[in-house]
C-alpha cells in the first residue's frame, strides 16, 4: 500500500491518493486530484444554494451571475497570491515568476480566497446594480459551504493536520509518518490532529447556524455576513494554533493574526450595520418574488385586474345602483 491515511485507535486504515485519474489528452498528460475536484464541488454546491434563495434576498439572477464568475476568478487569485505571499518560500517563487502560476504544485490560502471574492464584490455589485449587502448576506452561508466540502482535499493530501494527540480520532498516513517531509513541531511516529475535520465540521455547524438566522432572525443587512466573519475567525483562529504547517510572518502565525482581526472587524460590521439599520427604514427583502428578467406579468393578473373593473362600469350605468 503506497499511499494510505490510518485511525490507528478506530482501526481504520484507508488506501487513499491525491490523484483520481491520470492520463494522457492531445500529448498532454493530465491529472485529476480530489483537491481540485473537492473544491470544485463546495463551489457548485455554494452558488446551487444562493440561486435557490435569491428571490428571498430580492436579488436578480443574471446580474448576480456575473458577479458570482468574476468574484470566483479573482478568489482563486487571491488564495494563490496570500500563499505565495507568505509562504517560507516565497523568494524561490518571486526568483522564477513561472512558478507562481503552477498551482497544481500545491499552495492555496483561503483567507486570500475570501478577500479576492469579497473586495472585487465591492466593484462588481454597484457595477451590475446589485444591492451590495444582500449579496455579501447570500455569499456567506455559501462560503461556508464551499470551505466545509474543499477541506477535505486537505485529507486526501494529508496536509493542514495538527500536531500529536491521543484522541481517538488521531490520524496518521503515509505522508505523515514519512520523516522526510519537511514539517516538523510533531512526532512524525504518533498520530496528530484532524484540523482539516475540525475546520470542515466548525463551517458546517456555521452553516446552520446563518441558514437558521436568515429565516429566522434577520433583522438588516449585512447581519450575516458580519457574523460568518466572526464565526470562521473565531474557529479558525483556536484551529490555525493545532496546525504544524501555518504561514508565519516572523514569529506570528499569519492566519491567527488575521482572524482575530476578522473578529474584531466582524463585531464592529455588526454594530454599524445594525446601528444604520435603526436609523432608516430596513428594507431587507423584496415586497414580493422578483421576476425572472425579461418575464412579463401573467395573464391571470391581467384577468383579475378585468374582472375588479367590470363591476365598477356596471354599477355606473345603473340609476338605481348600490351605496358607494
Amino acid at each position: 500500500m503506497n499511499s494510505y491515511v490510518s485511525f490507528p485507535e478506530l482501526g481504520w486504515t484507508l488506501p487513499i491518493s491525491p490523484e483520481i485519474v491520470s492520463f494522457e489528452l492531445f500529448g498532454l498528460d493530465i491529472t485529476i486530484r480530489w483537491y481540485g475536484l473537492l473544491i470544485a464541488i463546495g463551489f457548485v454546491l455554494a452558488v446551487v444554494y444562493a440561486f435557490r434563495r435569491v428571490n428571498d434576498f430580492g436579488l436578480k439572477t443574471d446580474p448576480m451571475i456575473d458577479v458570482v464568475l468574476v468574484c470566483t476568478v479573482m478568489a482563486f487569485i487571491g488564495a494563490r497570491l496570500y500563499y505565495v505571499l507568505f509562504s517560507e518560500d516565497r523568494n524561490d517563487y518571486f526568483s522564477n515568476p513561472i512558478t507562481i502560476l503552477q498551482v497544481w504544485n500545491g499552495g492555496l490560502a483561503i483567507y486570500g480566497g475570501v478577500i479576492g471574492a469579497f473586495t472585487t464584490a465591492l466593484w462588481m455589485c454597484p457595477l451590475r446594480k446589485v444591492d451590495t449587502l444582500r449579496m455579501f448576506d447570500i455569499a456567506a452561508p455559501g462560503f461556508l459551504i464551499g470551505q466545509a466540502v474543499g477541506r477535505w482535499g486537505n485529507f486526501f493530501n494529508q496536509e493542514a493536520f495538527g500536531g500529536n494527540t491521543t484522541l481517538p480520532w488521531g490520524m496518521t498516513g503515509s505522508w505523515i509518518s514519512d520523516t522526510s517531509n519537511r514539517l516538523s513541531g510533531y512526532d512524525h511516529d504518533l498520530p496528530v490532529h484532524p484540523t482539516f475535520l475540525y475546520e470542515s465540521l466548525w463551517c458546517l455547524l456555521g452553516l446552520l447556524v446563518l441558514h437558521i438566522v436568515s429565516k429566522k432572525a434577520y433583522k438588516f443587512k449585512g447581519q450575516l455576513f458580519s457574523l460568518y466573519i466572526m464565526w470562521y475567525g473565531t474557529g479558525r483562529f483556536f484551529i490555525e494554533m493545532l496546525r504544524t504547517d501555518s504561514l508565519y510572518l516572523g514569529s506570528m502565525r499569519v492566519s491567527c493574526l488575521v482572524a482575530a482581526l476578522s473578529v474584531l472587524g466582524g463585531l464592529v460590521l455588526f454594530l454599524l450595520f445594525r446601528s444604520r439599520s435603526r436609523e432608516t427604514p430596513a428594507d431587507l427583502f423584496a415586497a414580493e418574488p422578483v421576476p425572472a428578467e425579461g418575464v412579463e406579468p401573467t395573464d391571470e393578473a391581467a384577468t383579475e385586474d378585468e374582472i375588479t373593473e367590470d363591476p365598477v362600469e356596471e354599477t355606473e350605468e345603473e340609476p338605481h345602483g348600490t351605496e358607494n
